[in-house]
């Protein structure tokens, strides 16, 4: 089944010196894309909320020669749950979720027959992937694409998946959980965002992250408008090794009814100015959050450990809410990151909070060779521009 994944893994390569007006990348990218088979290949670097260096290469889709452009739009994947965390922290500095907040408290009523321990679960470890709900599987792939969604809201919907879940299965695991990376998980968090706002989780992405920010390419689902090819479109790796656009429609994306844990998307300059608020650390306005809070979102609250990783899954390094934490060799240090993918698209975004700096690199295809290529972007480009604007 369709994979949501985040890591860290990344190589160092020679790059040439930086000009500080804003650089474009385009024929740096295009080796890269070419090396790694990729329809299109985007970057950029934001240092002190300036972005300093911005590319593009290849095009929106195989097949045809519609080049893809720097304001295009890529999806998200898994770092979408850096977002709805951040929905989370508002909640809960709203006085509407606490961190401690249970499945059972707050979805209780709405939901008949939890099983005990999966109710107690509360809401930091489901944000941590430490609640003992495992990573998806057969039988939670089928709740994703059972029957139903178009008989009920998509919220009531959300609620029917936990309902189908939680009322047959406890953690796994004593407590505390080891790091399970969960993306029913993060639906669950969703759910309980929607009970508590009192809204669905969709629309509050648009207005207490989306349009505070101006994040004015970002939206939910496939980035392409239904019916054209506006954006970049992604692509499928078949078993056969085969390349398949997935331009619009559910095969165009993971199910709607996970949004929560990873179906936004937006263009690779409204990803890097997400990118840089994360990394003033709410210094910066608007202020959506405290910055106790956003700190809090970013500090390591568990350790990872993860036997054979799939591709774009780090086996080591540590994560918070919504974001990972992980030694980088070309860095020196530990710094916040994540990767997404709904298996037809890459992200990854890489933020250095000591130098107020991130980096962000998007593809329209998934799978190890969108991996390789984005770890060799990031690698390209963190020695040129992010060191090199040390004073």
């Amino acid at each position: 089944m369709r994979g949501l994944f985040f890591g860290f893994a990344l190589t160092v390569c020679a790059f040439a010196p930086a000009a500080w007006a804003e650089d474009r990348l385009d024929e740096k990218l295009e080796p890269i894309r070419q090396k790694h088979g990729l329809p299109a290949l985007v970057a950029a670097v934001i240092v002190k909320d300036t972005i300093v260096a911005r590319g593009v290469a290849g095009v929106r889709m195989l097949g045809t020669d519609i080049k893809a452009t720097i304001d295009d739009r890529f999806h998200l994947g898994s770092d979408t749950k850096a977002l709805t965390a951040t929905l989370a922290g508002i909640m809960v500095e709203e006085g509407k979720l606490q961190w401690t907040s249970t499945i059972g408290e707050v979805l209780g009523p709405k939901i008949s027959g939890l099983k005990p321990k999966f109710a107690a679960i509360p809401l930091n470890q489901l944000l941590s992937h430490t609640s003992g709900i495992p990573s998806d599987n057969d039988e939670i792939g089928a709740l994703y694409f059972s029957g139903g969604i178009y008989d009920v809201p998509l919220t009531e919907f959300r609620r029917k998946l936990i309902s189908d879940w939680g009322t047959k299965h406890e953690p796994e695991n004593n407590d505390p959980h080891p790091f399970a990376y969960s993306n029913l998980g993060y639906t669950i968090v969703g759910a309980m965002i929607e009970e508590a706002a009192g809204e669905p989780w969709d629309s509050l992405m648009f207005k207490r992250i989306y349009e505070p920010l101006e994040l004015k390419s970002a939206g939910i689902g496939p980035q392409a408008t239904f019916g054209k090819i506006d954006a970049a479109i992604g692509h499928e790796v078949t078993d056969s090794g085969a390349i398949v656009a997935r331009p619009w429609g559910p095969a165009a994306d993971a199910p709607v009814v996970i949004g929560p844990a990873g179906i936004a998307h937006m263009n690779v300059s409204d990803f890097v100015k997400w990118a840089s608020w994360n990394a003033a650390e709410g210094k910066r306005g608007p202020a959506l959050i405290k910055p106790e809070t956003l700190k809090l979102l970013h500090q390591q609250h568990v350790t990872m450990k993860i036997a054979n990783p799939p591709p774009g899954t780090p086996d080591s390094g540590g994560y918070g809410y919504g974001w990972g934490t992980v030694q980088f060799s070309w860095a020196g240090k530990p710094m916040l990151s994540h990767n997404g993918s709904n298996s037809f698209n890459f992200a990854t975004i890489v933020i250095d909070v000591d130098n107020d700096a991130a980096i962000a690199v998007m593809t329209n295809i998934g799978g190890p060779k969108a991996d390789d290529a984005a770890k060799e972007v990031l690698g390209v480009l963190y020695p040129a521009y992010v060191k090199a604007a040390k004073p």
